[in-house]
């Protein structure tokens, strides 16, 4: 105020009841507002305009919302900005425990197999049940019988589709260990990431960027360095009783995988998680179920059925479970093509395990193969946005056809209190 002015009483003046804090974040923009106003003219401001505090922050929330919006609309190309994020170190540790799920699964299924109980087919099945316990009880409870109901009328061949390609993946994967080798049958294992990165090019229009393709090559180059130094060593080779026929089903089982892993990236885009995963499971445990008591009857009959098997079966049973749970989070914050060349470090946690399990030996290219893949994921992410690959290109710009459930773009938009459309009713949770 002028020093003219300085003299009248507060009270008189509107101006000073104004905290000083106020003038700092706004300015009048109305250029007809004199030097030295009456006092009729006090009253009158200029638009306000937002300028930054001294943080540098918009003192606007509703700016900070349309920022977002523009990140999330960013095309890629700028270095290193989502490794920067908090959400590659979570997408990279998820991968690893996962990585490390598989791991452990398969030394179960070792010890099985020592102990004389080889049911492939029906010790998965204990895994449906436990995930049909949890994810369809918590169905039931958001949806109500009658909605679940109309579920599996309206969308239930879908999810059958779903759990017949998971079923049979993990069947023929398995089945295919008996006739071929494991270097035959690891290498083969390759073509699911081929099949997740088609059909994601072609069905879900993904536009992987070189730098993707990149880093899916450096992984699959570090997952060359184990199976050679496996065959080097003599420790994945061996009698193949059918090569031909092994080998055809390692194929069949890697198509299966990433066909079904594309599938539930598309599915948990655009609904709940434990509607995905608690279908996924009813229908996985009738297949699964159908299957075990047709094939592994004589397998059954045959086992070695003690505390030790039991134990066996109870921690593979456990650390499935964990496994079908965070998978569609990775699907969710990453992709199923990032999901897939995580996973190509188990055979390095294999070999960690194996140490202290089976007492075996590190060869020394295991650790150059292990740094080499997670360097590939690194460049996997180098261009990415933001928001990583957590947007989906089938979604809509603002992700408005999608889920707002945990670790999806339109979570983020919304909790910044942006709105993107109406989504999918009763879908907040998860």
């Amino acid at each position: 105020m002028e020093a003219n002015q300085s003299s009248e009483k507060p009270s008189s003046n509107v101006d000073t009841a104004i905290p000083d804090t106020i003038h700092e974040h706004y300015k009048p923009t109305d250029a007809s507002i004199s030097p030295s106003p009456s006092r009729s003219d006090k009253r009158r401001h200029g638009a306000p305009e937002v300028v930054a505090t001294d943080n540098g922050e918009d003192s606007n929330p509703t700016q900070d919302n349309s920022n977002f919006l523009q990140q999330l609309k960013a095309k890629r190309g700028d270095w290193f900005t989502y490794i920067k994020t908090k959400d590659f170190l979570l997408v990279l540790l998820l991968g690893q425990i996962l990585s490390l799920c598989i791991t452990s699964t398969n030394t179960f299924s070792s010890l099985l197999a020592a102990a004389g109980t080889s049911i492939p087919a029906f010790q998965t099945f204990f895994n449906y049940v436990l995930l049909n316990i949890i994810y369809t009880s918590l169905t039931l409870y958001h949806y109500g019988f009658k909605r679940w109901t109309k579920l599996l009328l309206k969308d239930g061949w879908r999810y059958f589709i779903l759990a017949f390609l998971d079923v049979e993946g993990n069947y023929f994967t398995v089945l295919a260990y008996r006739y071929t080798t494991i270097l035959s049958a690891q290498l083969i294992n390759f073509w699911a990431i081929v099949m997740v990165v088609l059909i994601s090019l072609v069905f879900l229009k993904v536009r992987y960027h070189l730098t993707q393709y990149a880093g899916i090559l450096i992984c699959v180059g570090g997952m060359g360095l184990l199976l050679a130094s496996d065959h080097i060593t003599g420790t994945n080779g061996g009698h193949a009783p059918n090569q031909l026929k092994g080998d055809l089903f390692a194929l069949l089982g890697a198509t299966f995988y990433g066909i079904s892993n594309v599938f539930e990236e598309f599915l948990v885009s655009k609904r709940p998680l434990y509607e995905v995963i608690g279908q996924l499971a009813f229908w996985g445990m009738l297949i699964n179920g159908t299957q075990a008591g047709i094939f592994d009857r004589a397998s059954f009959r045959s086992a070695t059925w003690d505390s030790a098997v039991g134990g066996y079966l109870t921690g593979y049973t456990l650390i499935l479970t964990l496994f079908y749970t965070l998978a569609p989070l990775l699907f969710r914050l990453a992709s199923a093509a990032f999901f897939n060349i995580s996973l190509l470090t188990a055979n390095f946690w294999g070999v960690i395990i194996g140490i202290q399990v089976f007492h075996l030996h590190v060869h020394w290219m295991y650790p150059v193969a292990f740094v080499l893949i997670l360097f590939g994921l690194l460049v996997y992410f180098m261009t990415e946005s933001v928001v990583g690959e957590a947007k989906k290109p089938w979604l809509g710009e603002n992700q408005e056809q999608g889920v707002s459930g945990i670790g999806t773009a339109r979570r983020r938009v919304e909790a910044r209190g942006g709105a993107v459309g109406e989504g999918t009713p009763g879908a907040g949770l998860v």
